[in-house]
């Protein structure tokens, strides 16, 4: 049985969500994997906690969800940070889903910097590091032989990073186009049907889906958050976030295209004949035929195309935060086999 123990930045829903798969899925991960996996430290905005035994994932969620946090769960500090973890507990994986931030990824990127620095691996939610400093992350890891996961940056639990390094061996992709972000979907399907924008806005808001300040999703920086990933990662193509040119949100797309043809907000990346790629984000109007102007409601989906492998198409349905903390844990284990990762 090997253990594996981790320390978990941000306890917000997809932390919440881990810890209740991590409590649940215990057996499961013994029979199948062979792992124990224990949350040894913990932080939030308000403070931490670190228990180098184990911290009972279950009682932390219960005391998070009763309006807890971090610092006042039992054996917590409060005001401590996620850095001073790194001090004072030892583990073997850091999990970073705090909040993101696209000015300068912080604190998230210094967290997950010290980290590899320390050689631990690194499993992340959060998009921001690997949208503004890909290339540091990756050089920090290689620094330390440490290793770095994020499959559950792009579309949760559907496996797109996965997908495009493991399963495009030696091929040249043309293109790839996505519908990365499940809230703007959800508006552009609610407008199609007849509804207004801020109307489809304020019901992904009461469903829990749309954040209180959607910015990011309805303005399309997670989709162009989520470009970045997969040119960085996929396509070798060293880029930020800034340079996905145009973004442009939902607020003001039209409900349909001519000829009846489906809007959708589409991340796209194609190869320029000098090897690199154009990016954008942008609303289009795509034939109903066309794969990705199925993808309705709540699901996104991604269609590579390549000269070897032609033409690959994924999809998935997510309502909720259970998919991204599945693709976290995803990334735990497979880290842990000598076989993957």
């Amino acid at each position: 049985m090997q253990t594996i123990d981790l320390i978990l930045v941000g306890l917000g829903n997809v932390h919440q969500r881990l810890l209740y798969l991590l409590d649940s899925r215990r057996e499961l991960l013994a029979d199948r994997y062979g792992l124990r996996v224990r949350v040894v430290g913990a932080a939030d905005s308000r403070g931490a906690v670190a228990d180098r035994d184990g911290i009972d994932p279950a009682a932390l969620l219960a005391h998070k969800k009763a309006g807890g946090n971090a610092g006042s769960f039992s054996g917590g500090t409060p005001g401590a940070t996620a850095l001073d973890l790194l001090g004072r507990v030892r583990a073997g994986v850091l999990l970073e889903a705090s909040p993101v931030n696209l000015v300068d990824a912080e604190p998230a990127a210094s967290v997950v910097l010290a980290a590899l620095d320390r050689g631990l691996n690194v499993v992340l939610a959060n998009k921001a590091p690997l949208a503004l400093r890909f290339g540091d992350l990756r050089r920090a890891a290689q620094a330390s032989d440490a290793r770095l996961a994020f499959s559950a940056t792009v579309c949760g639990g559907l496996p797109v990073v996965n997908v495009g390094t493991r399963d495009l061996v030696a091929a040249q992709i043309r293109r790839v186009q996505g519908v990365f972000n499940s809230t703007s979907n959800y508006i552009l399907t609610q407008m199609a049907a007849g509804q207004p924008y801020a109307d489809a806005l304020a019901e992904a808001q009461r469903r829990g889906i749309a954040e209180t300040n959607p910015r990011l999703d309805v303005e399309g920086w997670d989709a162009a958050n989520k470009l970045t990933i997969v040119a960085n990662a996929v396509l070798g193509f060293d880029c930020t976030v800034r340079d996905v040119q145009p973004v442009e949100g939902v607020a003001n797309a039209p409900a349909s295209g001519p000829d009846g043809g489906r809007v959708r907000l589409l991340g796209v990346a194609e190869r320029r004949n000098d090897g690199g790629y154009d990016l954008s984000v942008r609303p289009v109007a795509l034939p109903r035929e066309h794969k990705l102007a199925q993808v309705d409601g709540w699901q996104m989906g991604v269609l590579f195309e390549s000269d070897l492998f032609e033409s690959i198409f994924i999809a998935i349905d997510e309502r909720g935060p259970t998919g991204t903390a599945a693709a976290m844990l995803r990334d735990v284990v497979n880290l842990a086999r000598p076989d993957r990762g």
